[in-house]
């Protein structure tokens, strides 16, 4: 489930709600083929047998000026939060040919990766809250979701699958994405423990159907455990 709120000229707008699912496709596609295939949709990703290993689209693609400013995780039966970023804000200009080099030696993919460091107790918890906010540019947003889809090696451990809806233009928005864990097996818990980021994510977003954003993410479950 995700419930979504959206400011704009300091108006609130309007929540809605999605459910998050599993997958259940046989048909199997491959990286190289969505690459092949020019457009990607959602029914594309979700037939991936596997975690990708690049990108498939480029930062070009997100035309919608989407922007992720802040990302918290907490545990929704303590409440405890677990983590939280948010984006700076911008820097003064200064001197303009500084800032040309700067975006030349700039890498295009950066802020798309995010590394998750986190304690074995993690693994147990069923229920937890993800809240993104984000800004939208000044074109209206129509049909946006997040395919996201959660492996350990070559094992696939969940597909989740949220529905934002329609954001408006020029609007910045807060969404709260209800992530209902799998319960895990002792051995398959502990191999995740001893092979740090080796349980890996991608993350699809979509417009009407369309890939414009594509992150990724890794995650380790060793914190505080003797190296």
């Amino acid at each position: 489930m995700s419930v979504l709120t959206a400011d704009i000229a300091k108006k609130k707008g309007v929540m809605r709600t999605a459910k998050s699912r599993k997958d259940t496709y046989d048909t199997v596609m491959t990286e190289e083929d969505l690459v092949n295939k020019g457009t990607i949709n959602p029914d594309d990703v979700l037939r991936l047998g596997r975690i990708t290993e690049n990108y498939l689209c480029t930062p070009e693609a997100n035309i919608y000026d989407i922007d992720f400013t802040r990302f918290k995780i907490r545990d929704m039966d303590s409440g405890t939060v677990l983590f939280e970023i948010a984006k700076p804000p911008p820097q003064d200009l200064g001197n303009e040919e500084d800032q040309e080099v700067d975006q030349e030696d700039a890498d295009p993919n950066a802020g798309r990766m995010v590394r998750y460091q986190f304690t074995p107790q993690f693994l147990k918890l069923r229920t937890v809250g993800a809240t993104v906010e984000f800004t939208v540019g000044n074109r209206s947003v129509n049909k946006f979701r997040m395919i996201e889809r959660h492996f350990f090696r070559e094992k696939l451990l969940k597909t989740f699958d949220f529905e934002f809806g329609f954001c408006i233009p020029n609007s910045k928005n807060t969404c709260e994405h209800i992530y209902e864990f799998p319960k895990l097996n002792r051995e398959l818990a502990e191999e995740m423990i001893t092979h740090p980021f080796e349980t890996r994510s991608d993350s699809f977003y979509f417009v009407d159907d369309k890939l414009i954003m594509h992150n990724k993410a890794d995650y380790a479950y060793n914190g505080g455990l003797n190296q």
